[in-house]
Order: C-alpha cells, then sequence, then structure tokens
C-alpha cells in the first residue's frame, strides 16, 4: 500500500495523485473531499488553517504551518498517524507538505517528496527534502533552474520526470483551421490557485483583439476539470505558469502566452525564467496586459508548438511510479 499525501490548493497535486492511482495501489490522505472517480481508499484530513489568529505557525521557521494549539493540525496528524499504524505503508508521497515528509519518516516510513519550482531554500523545505528517500520535480531535465536550494545531495536523489497531464498527447502542432468567419481562436485557462483576470479584464482583452474569438475557461467564464479538448481547438492558449496548466498545454501540443501569476517561494517565476530563457514555444508576461494582444497572439500563434514534447513525452507517470515503486520495493531508488 501506498499513502498519498494532496495538498488541498491547486489541481496540480491531485492530478498527479489520480495519475498514480491508476498504477498502483494508493490510499488519498487529504482535505479536499473523495474525487469521484477515485477508486482507492480516501482518508478525510481536519483543515489546520481555521484557526482566528494562528500562533507560532512556523515553529520559528523550522517548520511552514504547525500553528500551536490548532485542534485541526492535532486531528490531521493524528489521523495520519493512526492510518500508517494500521496500514503500515510502504512508502508515502508528500505532494506536498514537509511537516507530513517528517511525520511519515518519524514512523519508519521512506518518503518520496515532491518538488515545486522556486526558492526552496529555506529550513522548512530542507528538513522535508533530507528525510525523503526520493525527490521527484514534474518538470523535464532540459528545464534546468527550475528550483534554487537543493543541496548536492537532495539534487543526487532529484528525478526530473517530465509534466504530467491528464491530457492525452496531442499529435498536431500545426494550427486549427479558422472559424467560418475567419477569425482564430484564442484559449484563456484560469485556475484554482488565484489571481486570475476578473470580467473586466477579459472584456478589455476581448475588445482589444478583434480578429479573434475567446473562450474563457475557470476565473470569470465556464469551467472545466478536462481543458484538453479546448486546448487542441485552441490557435494561443493563454495561462498562468502552474505546474499543472503548463503540463496541460505542452500535452495539448498549444502554443502559449505565460502570465505569471504571485505564488510563495517565486514559484511561477522561477517558472516564467525558465520557459523565457529557452525555445519553448510560449512567450512569458509578468502581468496581465489589456492591450497588444493582437499582435502578441499573431507571434504567439507562429511558434513551434512541437517542441512541447521535450516538456511532456506521455511518460512521466510512468517515470513517476517507477520511483515509488523502488523506493516501496528496497527504501532507495539505487
Amino acid at each position: 500500500m501506498i499513502g498519498y499525501y494532496v495538498h488541498h490548493v491547486g489541481t496540480g497535486h491531485l492530478n498527479r495523485a489520480r495519475a498514480v492511482a491508476t498504477h498502483l495501489p494508493v490510499t488519498g490522505l487529504s482535505s479536499l473531499p473523495r474525487p469521484d472517480d477515485w477508486t482507492g481508499d480516501w482518508v478525510l484530513l481536519d483543515r489546520d488553517d481555521r484557526g482566528e489568529v494562528p500562533t507560532d505557525p512556523t515553529a520559528g521557521g523550522s517548520l511552514h504551518w504547525a500553528p500551536l494549539g490548532d485542534a485541526g493540525l492535532r486531528s490531521r496528524m493524528a489521523v495520519i498517524s493512526s492510518w500508517i499504524s494500521r496500514a503500515r505503508p510502504a512508502a508515502l508521497v508528500s505532494d506536498v507538505s514537509a511537516e507530513v515528509a517528517l511525520l511519515a519518516r518519524l514512523h519508519g516510513v521512506p518518503v518520496v517528496s515532491i518538488v515545486m519550482p522556486g526558492d526552496r531554500s529555506d529550513r522548512a523545505h530542507r528538513s522535508g527534502y533530507a528525510a525523503s528517500t526520493a525527490l521527484v520535480a514534474a518538470w523535464p531535465p532540459e528545464a534546468s533552474d527550475m528550483v534554487r536550494g537543493l543541496t548536492p545531495v537532495d539534487r543526487g536523489r532529484l528525478h526530473q520526470v517530465g509534466g504530467m497531464s491528464r491530457i492525452p498527447l496531442g499529435m498536431r502542432s500545426v494550427a486549427p483551421p479558422a472559424s467560418s468567419d475567419g477569425r482564430r481562436s484564442a484559449l484563456l485557462v484560469s485556475g484554482r490557485g488565484g489571481g486570475h483576470p476578473t470580467r473586466e479584464q477579459v472584456e478589455r482583452i476581448v475588445a482589444d483583439s478583434p480578429g479573434w474569438s475567446w473562450r474563457v475557461l475557470g476565473g470569470s467564464g465556464e469551467w472545466s476539470d478536462d481543458p484538453g479538448s479546448a486546448m487542441r481547438d485552441a490557435d494561443v492558449v493563454v495561462l498562468q505558469a502552474g505546474q499543472s496548466s503548463i503540463a496541460d498545454v505542452a500535452s495539448a501540443r498549444r502554443p502559449a502566452v505565460v502570465v505569471l501569476a504571485r505564488r510563495p517561494f517565486d514559484e511561477q517565476v522561477a517558472t516564467g525564467a525558465v520557459l523565457e530563457g529557452a525555445a519553448w514555444p510560449c512567450r512569458v508576461l509578468s502581468h496581465l496586459p489589456t492591450s497588444g494582444w493582437t499582435a502578441l497572439l499573431d507571434e504567439t500563434a507562429s511558434l513551434d508548438a512541437g517542441l512541447w514534447h521535450l516538456w511532456s513525452d506521455g511518460r512521466a507517470v510512468d517515470r513517476f511510479v517507477a520511483v515509488i515503486e523502488a523506493v516501496a520495493l528496497t527504501g532507495s531508488t539505487s
């Protein structure tokens, strides 16, 4: 049995867990509700962020979130410990929590920790990584410098498996045909992590690009748990630099405008710097403009979306599963 801790913010953590669960017997541990398509066990955890005023939540900088006296924190940690004692897992995936990684390791369970982009040089990240048997990053080796602060030992245990997406690989890198009115199509995708455009911003963007037809998913538009078909039908996709979003557009093989959103540890800033510094088929913006969209979309549409094959080749989940299996079998990946 494998335990998989799923952080409740964003969709990438859950999507990775879903992908692994199609290959291995996995128990989900999360404060998220059990997904409808989840076939294994699911342990629902209390939230630990509903106290009015958290007291010393970082334990003086040695942890990320462990507020003193928080009933939710006490409950969730006790539930995880109870599950470990009962299920005796062969390994636990932390996606992501330094505290859960440390808790599992203190119970003698080998840990596979997901590494996120950005500056992870703080004490809590370093402790969680040091306690982990293996580290996994959901980007390819070609996307160097995605994370800062890893020790040489950490880098020796880091497996860069590539972008993991729920979207089947798109085999077409050429633009779809124009619509009946001659306009090309742009898709604006907003995730659940916050920072998405307002309705007024979307209206200005649409008005600024009369030669393009727009569809909006998330935020002020419709929501879709599976944006794959909408991405493949678009000439250009506009999205934030979250790992799940980049993996999705790479799998769909569409050129993209990537708008950086504020995230802890400069996560999207680091991703944007890597995307901007190489020949990836995208344009990176530090903020969402409300003018200049026609030229921006025209330029982006001309990029070779086939280059995304280096980011997402369809085998990332297999590589991720292989790491988990090796850790579960022997306690190491060597």
